[in-house]
């Protein structure tokens, strides 16, 4: 008998299996696709095919919380992901001048494509004696005891494992939720919030390994940027390989065509940084334009009519939580969140209402914090993006009582904003800012230091402001890209 059935083989289900496999629990993962194919590890992480993990396919960063995890719990995977071709990315190269304060060694980023990682811890779970991976295998039900508590898993195959706990790892569509409502078990109502953004992504890798990078990245990890109506932004990934994503409203028939490569091209030679990235002498593109409709943010189980948690039963990375995919946390968070559970699993073995209640309470403390964060940075955007393209706002359906409050930001947007300024001359308040990017503090704890605050309002307001490259007007980025569209008229 299995002690712990994972249900997904992805990022969180991968590093939970090798967080309790590591510690001797017997462990089994059942993931519906295919095997990774067998060979060199980056060759077979580009052709292992995972249609149930789709955004494998677009671009990913880990970023220092994600780094932090990995040289905490498992720095043999950082290791050989190194090894393979990843590369870590100091972001103090773009810190304003002044002194290194202890923590700063945390201020990294790992350069890596999600399908290189996944395959690294994939190969490391796999290979621990007490970790069995099940593949073409899916869970299409649970067995349950009075209480209620979930006592194992029924396969497609019709195949019924006891275990002793259930791991929900099964990504954005979280399928515990139809388990239990299969076994008659109500769940409570999840929290969500819209993100209101499509994205178009190629990704590319450079002709010379060896010559200097064809453009400069002036967001430390990055090049480009987050304008007034429109991302475009580049990510260096491992092996020479880079990623190129625009982000853009739904509903922009100029801006959808995007997923034309003529058009993608054009658009990136108009966007600022990233124009010497396409030219064909630097880099040659490796696949399609990809498309994608971002997912709402999501927490789970965290909604009106809360119940107590289901005794065996948990849920780990996107299944417990979902932000926004262009800020770029949640293959981070996927890890500290596995690991941590990982800890709790340790502390309770057995795996009763005690562990059920630790892991939501690990959910307050680790992911609402982000999601609603996510709520708030996902609906400022659309509105600033809508405005520019002079769209009407969109209006919040009411939620029905006792519905809850949309989450307050707990930084005022214009302090937040001063901050961001302040942070370009301002060593300290630059600190406290990439902190927040990077996940590993929350605005709520990095403005709650009073000596922080008070270096953001003494920031002279009309401190000049470096020269920087500016973005298109969106008239003439809809322009370029209706111009090398395949229905000119669609414009």
């Amino acid at each position: 008998m299995a002690s712990t059935v994972i249900a997904g083989g992805g990022t969180a289900g991968l590093a939970l299996a090798l967080a309790l496999g590591a510690r001797g629990h017997r462990v089994r993962v059942l993931e519906r696709g295919g095997p990774p194919p067998q060979g060199p590890l980056v060759k077979s992480a580009g052709l292992w095919e995972r249609p149930g993990v789709p955004q494998a396919g677009h671009d990913h960063i880990l970023n220092a919380l994600g780094v932090r995890t990995l040289r905490t719990h498992a720095p043999a995977v950082l290791e050989a992901a190194l090894a393979e071709g990843a590369r870590l990315a100091d972001l103090t190269a773009a810190a304003p001048p002044g002194p290194a304060e202890p923590g700063d060694e945390d201020l990294v980023t790992l350069l890596v494509r999600r399908s290189v990682l996944d395959l690294v811890l994939h190969r490391a779970a796999s290979a621990l004696p007490c970790v069995t991976v099940s593949h073409r295998t899916a869970v299409t039900g649970v067995l349950t005891a009075p209480g209620p508590r979930v006592t194992g898993v029924v396969t497609d195959g019709g195949e019924r494992i006891p275990a002793r706990l259930v791991v929900d790892a099964s990504g954005r569509r979280s399928a515990s939720r139809s388990w239990l409502a299969a076994a008659g078990v109500p769940a409570a109502a999840d929290l969500t919030g819209p993100s209101r953004l499509h994205a178009f992504g190629r990704f590319y890798r450079l002709r010379d390994p060896y010559g200097p990078p064809p453009g400069p990245l002036n967001r430390a990890n990055a090049a480009g940027g987050v304008w007034d109506h429109y991302s475009a932004v580049l990510h260096p990934a491992d092996n020479e390989v880079f990623a190129i994503t625009f982000g853009a409203l739904p509903g922009d028939r100029a801006m959808a065509a995007l997923r034309t490569p003529a058009a993608f091209t054009a658009a990136c030679r108009l966007s600022p940084y990233l124009a010497p990235w396409v030219d064909e002498r630097a880099a040659h593109p490796l696949g399609p334009v990809r498309a994608v409709a971002m997912p709402p943010n999501i927490l789970r189980g965290a909604g009106p009519g809360r119940q107590r948690p289901v005794a065996g039963l948990l849920r780990a990375g996107d299944a417990a939580c979902v932000t926004d995919p262009m800020f770029g946390r949640g293959l981070s968070l996927a890890l500290a969140h596995a690991f941590r559970l990982a800890d709790l699993i340790g502390e309770h073995p057995a795996a009763d209402e005690r562990l059920d209640l630790a892991a939501a309470e690990l959910a307050d403390r680790l992911l609402r914090p982000w999601y609603e964060q996510g709520v708030h940075d996902s609906r400022s955007r659309a509105e600033r993006w809508r405005a520019a393209a002079g769209a009407p706002p969109v209006t919040e359906p009411v939620p029905p009582a006792p519905g809850p409050p949309d989450p307050v930001p707990p930084v005022p947007g214009p302090l937040l904003a001063a901050a961001l300024a302040a942070a370009a001359t301002d060593r300290a308040v630059w600190r406290g800012t990439t902190r927040i990017g990077a996940s590993l503090a929350t605005p709520r704890e990095v403005f709650a230091d009073p000596g922080f605050r008070d270096r953001v309002r003494a920031a002279a307001p009309d401190a000049p402001v470096p020269a920087a490259p500016r973005p298109p007007s969106y008239a003439a980025l809809r322009r370029a890209i209706a111009a090398h569209a395949p229905d000119r008229k669609g414009g």
